[in-house]
């Protein structure tokens, strides 16, 4: 005779028990086990919306509540037992609460499948780690900040192409990286608007026939709005791609900001130094000192974007409503999450004690002809054309690289062979602190607008979420 396995609260339909191998392959219950809190959370809204509208009384309620409330401490306490014969984290907890209460933890699933309720779970889930990756973005914010204050006077080269360009300072070259954070946390608030929307109630793909008042639901867990589209509910994955977007796009700054730091770090550039505690050493060569945290964090980009990739690719060709390929969903963005919380915690834990070598840093910036700009400008300034001032610079920067001298190194007789116009003021201009002290409009890097910029910045952060 064939047995089926009545452990399953689902298996009445099937003949046949579900083979072991497949049992454990189509099984989620290992990682999405994560959204226990939130599956309780949904149950308990659900539950209560069930007793207003008479569908349960207020002991059944009451019950479900109480019992839902001790899973949740089992869990908590790690005294639940997880059981792959019940799939996923629904079916687990709905299991036990059925062996705890009797047949009310059966009436619990009325007038919803797991179709919207995962996708319930997954909303609160990721919108709870949403505010938690926006913490550590502002940790990481008001680390830059407070460095970029102390490094607001610190002249260093600004680069294009890698190559000596003009004179900044690195407090207005980490007030760069703050912007690019800035835009990433309004990337998250902005996914979080969209992902606020309940599809509890949406049921397995129709709604239901049951007189369920879902505004009531959605109030009880925060969300701003039922979904619209029962259909659109349960098989919208959108709000998961938009944050592993927003997560793609967090971890490509941090690369970024890790390849800065690596390259500054080394011998050939000696910018700054990373504290021992975030580097390790060589097996092999006692006076290595490894930048392990940020190559690790540049690292880690590549498997966001890939997860990225991946939840694109998952949903790209699947029809409505709901297929079990949407089980593949739930590990590419824990780990984005994971990847994100780390990787930011890392970098805020890391930044405040950066040390910049500033000498270093103003030397290197006298190398590269970095005021030749400067020139230029002074020279339209005195009525030259532009293209004209480009060929005058060009010619004392030849000068400067045959004898191995800096534009503020050449005498003004050697200036004024390339051009009459030019006179002593135009040693004021080129020094790096006439350089950068010149750039006063909104965004320039003269240290008193970076200053103002720090200020405005730390006025501008949003004090929680």
């Amino acid at each position: 005779m064939t047995t089926v396995n009545s452990d399953k609260l689902s298996s009445a339909r099937f003949a046949e028990a579900t083979d072991a191998f497949v049992e454990v392959f189509t099984a989620s219950v290992d990682f999405d086990k994560r959204m226990a809190e939130q599956d309780i959370q949904g149950s308990i809204a659900h539950a209560t919306m069930l007793c207003k509208i008479g569908i349960l009384t207020e002991q059944e309620r009451d019950d479900i509540i109480g019992g839902l409330t001790q899973i949740g401490q089992e869990i908590r306490d790690g005294n639940f037992v997880w059981s792959i014969k019940q799939e996923d984290v629904h079916m687990n907890i709905e299991a036990r609460l059925t062996d705890m209460i009797g047949i009310a933890g059966k009436k619990l699933h009325t007038g919803r499948s797991r179709n919207d309720q995962v996708a319930t779970d997954i909303r609160l889930y990721l919108r709870s780690e949403i505010n938690s990756i926006s913490d550590q973005l502002m940790r990481l914010q008001t680390a830059i900040l407070d460095l970029a204050e102390k490094e607001a006077d610190t002249i260093m080269p600004g680069f294009t192409h890698l190559q000596v360009a003009q004179p900044v300072t690195f407090g207005h070259h980490l007030m760069a990286w703050f912007e690019m954070l800035s835009r990433d946390y309004e990337r998250l608030q902005d996914c979080k608007k969209r992902l606020n929307i309940m599809p509890l109630g949406a049921a397995a793909l129709a709604g239901t026939s049951y007189p369920i008042d879902r505004q009531m639901t959605s109030d009880l867990l925060g969300f701003s709005r039922p979904s619209a589209n029962s259909l659109d509910s349960v098989s919208d994955r959108d709000f998961a791609i938009e944050f592993t977007a927003a997560g793609s796009l967090i971890m490509m700054h941090l690369s970024r900001f890790s390849e800065e730091l690596i390259l500054w770090s080394s011998a050939q550039f000696n910018f700054i130094d990373i504290p021992d505690a975030f580097c390790t050493g060589s097996s092999i060569m006692p006076q290595k000192k490894n930048p392990d945290v940020p190559e690790l964090v540049r690292g880690k980009s590549g498997r966001v974007t890939g997860h990225l990739m991946s939840l694109l690719m998952l949903m790209k060709s699947q029809p409505l409503a709901y297929n079990k390929d949407n089980q593949e969903d739930k590990e590419p963005l824990f780990d984005t999450v994971d990847t994100l919380i780390n990787c930011l915690r890392a970098f805020a834990d890391m930044v405040p004690h950066i040390i910049a070598k500033r000498q270093n840093m103003y030397h290197s910036a006298k190398r590269g002809f970095a005021t030749a700009t400067d020139l230029a400008d002074y020279l339209v300034r005195k009525g030259m054309a532009f293209r004209d001032a480009h060929e005058v610079v060009g010619q004392a920067v030849r000068l400067g690289l045959d004898s191995s001298r800096d534009l503020s190194e050449l005498s003004l007789a050697e200036l004024q062979h390339f051009s009459a116009t030019i006179t002593a003021d135009v040693f004021d201009v080129l020094t790096l602190e006439g350089s950068v002290a010149a750039r006063k409009h909104i965004g320039g890097t003269a240290p008193e607008t970076v200053k103002r910029a720090i200020q405005a910045a730390r006025q501008g952060m949003p004090t929680g979420q």
